[in-house]
């Protein structure tokens, strides 16, 4: 076995472990306050074959709890920043090839109308096969380097998901629904009694898979986590894409000139609904320009899709305080629904044929109807927002460490809705 996968200090002696040879294996310990093994990462991966361009580098700023990557050096756009061959990358399909179909374990899943999660069940299955091969796991280095503390909605408690409000709550509580689903994994014959019954243990691979496991942007609809490639963090405009060759070997390249001393991030998902990635990895984007504007409605047809009805088009901007259009179009056809159907039809039709001074005349109509609605939600959710400072005041961090980023979650969305306001009805009065 090459050095890379000898015990480190942060690895444990497993006495109900699943091998036979319990004193002689070490295994990662993934209690909440295990250190991150990440300089033995680096230096398997360099042995299994990864590369990495002049200037990359792993930083961390709070102590070992979470890292990034930086360069120290100018990397010019369309740069390979990084190389990670295929054989140590863990996918979908591998796990398929190697394990066969779980089909006990996905009937399981489509009970609990789970079916769309059955990839990253594959690949929590994977993590704890290999967890439980101990050192002798050729990705033993990368699971020891992985986080143990998270902060996203399946780790969060009832009472947090108290303090979020509608939209963040219900996103939360689907992350923790899947966690109770797909951390059970009672249905694969491959693992031992001992991890089925490791509730702990479980958790913390359901977290790996669902934090560190995107789809390959090659058409093969493949999930995949590539180590070493997964220390890239979030950002809305973001310096790397992910791409693969051929062979399934990973590049990870550089979408624009990054001057030296700038993080080196990937995107995770749509910028526009931080509400979303706060939930799936618990950390509060505020490098995005522009977040859905909470508008839910509970029944939306075609027609209100059509509008402009979607997270990703219904937007405040977080700095300017603007409005998208979209927005304006979808209270005005719904305050139209309610007094004048035949209009309704007429603005729709404007709408479709891109009839824009036809719209223009129905917005200015109808401005201060429209603007009335918007200003009510505004406030509405505002209140919402002091309501929800309140429960959570006085409440003591250390049972509920998750809290803090939570309250600034709703402090950046509570900054947001008081930008627009600002910019469309003026500041809001402190006793209102």
């Amino acid at each position: 076995r090459n050095d890379a996968l000898l015990p480190s200090p942060s690895v444990r002696r497993s006495p109900s472990s699943p091998s036979s040879s319990a004193l002689r294996v070490y295994y990662v310990d993934t209690a909440e306050d295990a250190p991150r093994d990440v300089q033995s990462m680096e230096e398997w991966s360099a042995l299994c074959g990864a590369q990495t361009c002049e200037g990359f580098q792993l930083t961390t700023e709070d102590g070992g709890y979470d890292y990034g990557v930086t360069t120290t050096v100018d990397i010019p756009a369309e740069t390979a920043a990084l190389f990670v061959p295929e054989n140590m990358i863990l996918s979908y399909d591998k796990a398929i090839a190697e394990f066969g179909k779980l089909d006990e374990a996905e009937r399981f899943l489509r009970g609990l109308n789970a079916a769309d999660e059955i990839k990253r069940y594959y690949l929590v299955a994977k993590i704890l096969y290999e967890w439980e091969r101990g050192d002798e796991s050729p990705w033993f280095p990368w699971l020891n380097s992985l986080p143990r503390y998270f902060t996203n909605g399946a780790s969060m408690t009832e009472f947090c998901f108290e303090c979020l409000p509608p939209l963040a709550a219900s996103l939360a509580v689907k992350e923790r629904t899947n966690l109770m689903g797909l951390s059970n994994v009672d249905k694969v014959p491959f693992l031992s009694d001992e991890t089925k019954n490791d509730g702990p243990l479980c958790k913390w691979a359901f977290q790996i898979a669902y934090t560190r496991a995107f789809e390959a942007e090659d058409g093969s609809g493949d999930l995949r986590i590539v180590p070493l490639a997964d220390m890239f963090n979030h950002a809305a405009d973001e310096e790397i894409r992910l791409t693969y060759d051929d062979e399934g070997n990973c590049y990870a390249c550089t979408t624009r000139d990054v001057p030296a001393g700038s993080p080196l991030r990937m995107s995770y998902g749509d910028p526009t609904n931080p509400s979303k990635l706060f939930a799936r990895y618990g950390f509060l984007d505020e490098s995005t320009a522009a977040t859905f504007c909470k508008i839910m409605i509970p029944h939306v047809d075609s027609k209100l899709e059509d509008m402009g009805y979607a997270h990703d088009r219904m937007l405040f901007y977080t700095d300017t305080g603007d409005v998208s259009e979209e927005v304006w179009d979808v209270l005005l056809y719904q305050l139209l629904g309610s007094t004048n159907a035949a209009q309704k039809r007429q603005f729709y039709v404007a709408h479709m044929n891109g009839e824009e001074e036809i719209k223009r005349q129905f917005h200015d109509s109808y401005w201060t109807e429209t603007s009335a609605k918007l200003l009510d939600h505004i406030d509405g959710f505002l209140d919402q927002l002091d309501k929800l400072s309140a429960k959570a005041e006085g409440r003591d961090v250390s049972q509920h460490p998750r809290l803090p980023l939570i309250m600034a979650h709703n402090d950046f969305v509570r900054n947001t809705f008081l930008a627009v306001r600002s910019k469309y009805f003026g500041e809001r009065d402190a006793f209102q």
